[in-house]
């Protein structure tokens, strides 16, 4: 993990502003979803990308009934067979 070189202080409702040259680095746009990991004592700010809820793909990654889920698993459900 590299640093940045740029301190901001998190104002009163816990936000911070990203940097426009960090976001035009990252293609980060206004109203883009930013996932929150943490990892040890370090918070990471990440683009947001919808995994596939079985396999955790982020490969063809399509939204069906508000789920995501991969082209891969999608076969894989198309070739289940149907019982009556």
């Amino acid at each position: 993990m590299k640093p940045a070189g740029v301190v901001r202080k998190v104002d009163q409702l816990g936000r911070i502003v990203l940097p426009k040259s960090l976001r035009k680095r990252y293609q980060m746009n206004e109203g883009d979803p930013v996932e929150i990991l943490v990892q040890g004592d370090h918070i990471i700010l990440e683009r947001y990308r919808p995994k596939c809820v079985f396999c955790g793909s982020m490969d063809a990654v399509s939204e069906f009934k508000e789920r995501h889920i991969c082209a891969q698993c999608m076969t894989e459900m198309n070739h289940i067979p149907r019982h009556a």
